[in-house]
């Protein structure tokens, strides 16, 4: 049995298939010029619809067409609350179920925030989490939220307890980027540039419980870089504040919910700084690969969703 998967978030075209054991994912960057901070989402949903054909191709001639499809399953929304919406989900969303419609099999539709989950329990070792309560972060370009994930049949649901009142983690690496002309997506070439210094300043975020607001760091970080620090220095200072603050909220919500491992995952998860500092926490990563937006956490979830 096989199922497919299909993510088309904000700035990858994703396709996946999964068996139970064994998941092929593949994905492509959207196209943003140089110097810009992402893309209108009618243009972020023309992207998908053009490079979905070859993810898809690239997809079938890894894993083969031997082996049928008995179900589809996309990401529709960005979370499964009332109101989650986003153009450039269509795009997935609506190749998936005519796909399910000429293959007559069924469709699932998850959110992208669900998938993420998925894609770092699989990625992990430990789909055995979705059957019990755990801590989740997702921590990307456009979301930095803590959660409380509860098993909801095949699926999970996630409860947002924490996280950002403003901009995300993710932003502040673009931003930085930005600052420093490194290509957008920003994040894996800040993680490299951070790694070139030593610098041990960073700035301590405040936090209100469970939460904490980023947009005055982005400042903090602009300053630090126009008093004479170098790129890699203002690299590892923006990085540095980011996982401080990660790192302090998860030590909080370890004591307010004990026993509960906690899961990272999305593109941000797969910065290497904050790996490591996170290691106190003994959690449960994602393989890097499978932190940023991909389709096999649907394909997971479309499995599982299937084989009740």
């Amino acid at each position: 049995m096989r199922t497919l998967g299909l993510d088309t978030s904000n700035y990858t075209t994703s396709a996946a298939v999964f068996d139970g054991a064994q998941g092929q994912n593949c994905s492509r960057l959207l196209g943003v010029a140089p110097g810009q901070l992402g893309l209108r989402q009618s243009d972020a949903l023309f992207a998908h619809t053009k490079q979905l054909p070859e993810q898809m191709a690239a997809l079938f001639d890894a894993v083969g067409h031997t082996e049928p499809i008995c179900a589809v399953g996309a990401s529709t929304r960005p979370r499964a609350v009332e109101g989650s919406y986003m153009p450039c989900f269509l795009a997935g969303q609506t190749l998936g179920r005519c796909i399910a419609s000429v293959l007559d099999v069924p469709f699932y539709a998850v959110s992208h925030q669900q998938g993420h989950i998925a894609a770092a329990l699989w990625s992990a070792g430990r789909l055995d989490l979705m059957h019990t309560p755990h801590l989740a972060w997702h921590l990307s370009g456009g979301t930095t939220e803590l959660l409380l994930v509860t098993p909801e049949g095949k699926n999970v649901h996630a409860e947002r307890i924490g996280g950002t009142s403003d901009i995300s983690a993710g932003q502040v690496m673009d931003r930085t980027g930005k600052l420093l002309g490194l290509p957008f997506p920003s994040g894996k070439a800040l993680d490299a540039l951070s790694g070139g210094s030593d610098c041990r300043d960073l700035f301590r975020v405040k936090l209100d419980g469970l939460q904490f607001s980023l947009s005055g760091l982005e400042n903090k970080i602009a300053q630090f870089r126009a008093q004479g620090h170098d790129d890699a220095s203002t690299a590892r200072y923006a990085v540095a504040s980011v996982c401080h603050a990660v790192c302090a909220v998860t030590a909080a919500a370890q004591k307010a919910y004990p026993g509960l491992e906690v899961v990272f995952s999305g593109g941000v998860a797969s910065n290497a700084m904050l790996r490591a500092r996170c290691a106190q926490f003994a959690p449960v990563f994602a393989q890097p690969q499978y932190s940023t937006d991909n389709a096999l956490g649907v394909a997971v979830l479309t499995y599982l969703q299937e084989a009740r």
